[in-house]
């Protein structure tokens, strides 16, 4: 196989056993970028020579752990001593860090190799920059986390570090056909990635494989190695349409509730689920927060460079958040508490709960990055989730399947997931 081709643990495997070399790796990556990036524009910036540096040094000495040789992206809110980290802003064009955020630190400590920085929308909320989606360029790859979802996709790099703080690392990994996992909030550490909105960001990762996803969940919890199983026997599933059921697609649709048939066929029990009213509100007290806690954070760049700032983000999220008293911003915590507290009533009796991961498949246009409506429901809720590219449509566009685990439950979130992938 080519080596851009294989998964990072493929990769790791392959360095390990002496059959391939970090440098013919990384050059491999380095030619499918040479194909891609042009009409992808996944990169905001791509450290080649360094890169192959690293690479011919590791190719040298003894290994420094299991990512030793494996080359991976990250999202440019993510700051890196040695490449320029721009918040997808022009306020910050060509900005340099003086230290790595701690995931680009643990992963090359781990002998990782980093390769470059990808493209995010404007400081990871909703204006779009260049790239576009690689199973077809006149479609977006979703957002914010759209270069990493898009690099991974197109075969450029194995593995990417994305963000999430709606959807921005579930979106553009299903819009794209990857697969995509935010972790229960906390479990990584944020050191070195600029804040949106503190409550709810989360570090993501978008991988080909859920095993890779292991692998570097292991890293950044510097934890020992471990061995990625498939759960040996069939998870309890709740299967949840949502109040947003009506708005999906409905072939969208049809897909998930025929796999939901072929899971039951499988030995898994499922059940439908309702989610109780406390939820209705998630969506407004996502907004109320997730704006409150952002108009705060840039309150720099608001007061001395307002003009650098696109129009769309003025008029949205910092205008919202100018707008929102602290009252309504703790009211609007309180919602999320309320439904929290549910949680336990709604996990009794079930291991994950699967669910439409978009609203359908990656829209035409570049100039927006999809509905994040989804996204507005679970991730206040702080749970561990995975998106799994098992549907494309007719056209042949992805669409993924999301799965939802318990509150620090994602050991076990990865086990069932790849049971539902592997039956699928």
């Amino acid at each position: 196989m080519t080596p851009s081709k294989l998964t990072a643990s493929e990769a790791s495997r392959a360095i390990a056993s002496g059959k391939l070399t970090s440098e013919a790796l990384l050059r491999s990556c380095l030619e499918r970028i040479q194909e891609q990036e042009e009409q992808v524009k996944a990169f905001a910036h791509l450290a080649e020579g360094p890169a192959l540096k690293v690479a011919r040094a590791l190719d040298q000495m003894p290994s420094k752990g299991p990512l030793h040789g494996i080359p991976f992206a990250a999202k440019d809110i993510i700051d890196s001593h040695d490449m320029p980290t721009s918040y997808g802003s022009a306020i910050y064009t060509g900005a340099q860090p003086f230290a790595d955020a701690s995931c680009i630190a643990l992963a090359r400590r781990s002998g990782g190799i980093l390769l470059g920085k990808t493209v995010t929308t404007e400081f990871a909320n909703l204006t779009p920059n260049e790239t576009r989606n690689p199973v077809d360029i006149t479609r977006t790859p979703g957002g914010s986390s759209s270069g990493s979802a898009a690099a991974v996709a197109a075969g450029m790099v194995p593995v990417a570090f994305g963000t999430q703080t709606t959807q921005s690392t579930i979106r553009p990994s299903a819009f794209c056909g990857a697969h995509g996992y935010n972790p229960t909030t906390g479990d990584f550490r944020m050191s070195g990635i600029r804040e949106a909105a503190g409550t709810f960001d989360r570090l993501g990762l978008i991988t080909r494989s859920l095993e890779d996803i292991r692998l570097f969940r292991d890293i950044l919890l510097f934890r020992p190695p471990s061995v990625f199983e498939i759960a040996s026997k069939a998870p309890r599933i709740g299967f949840c349409r949502s109040h947003l059921w009506d708005e999906v697609d409905n072939f969208y649709k049809s897909e998930i509730e025929a796999a939901v048939e072929r899971l039951k066929l499988a030995g898994a029990t499922v059940k439908e689920i309702d989610l109780p009213i406390e939820f209705l509100g998630l969506p407004e007290a996502h907004r109320w927060v997730s704006s409150f806690e952002f108009a705060r954070n840039f309150a720099f760049e608001i007061d001395l460079h307002w003009e650098k700032i696109s129009q769309r983000l003025r008029d949205g999220r910092i205008t919202d958040g100018l707008n929102c008293s602290p009252e309504r911003y703790f009211e609007a915590l309180m919602t999320i508490r309320v439904a929290m507290e549910n949680l336990p009533k709604i996990f009794d009796g079930i291991d994950v709960i699967i669910t439409a991961s978009t609203l359908g498949p990656a829209p035409i246009g570049i100039n927006a990055t999809g509905s994040a409506s989804i996204g507005s429901i679970w991730t206040p809720l702080h749970l561990p989730c995975v998106t799994l590219p098992v549907f494309k449509n007719p056209e042949g566009l992805p669409l993924g399947l999301q799965v939802l685990g318990p509150l620090h439950g994602d050991d076990k979130l990865l086990a069932d997931a790849a049971w539902i992938e592997h039956s699928l």
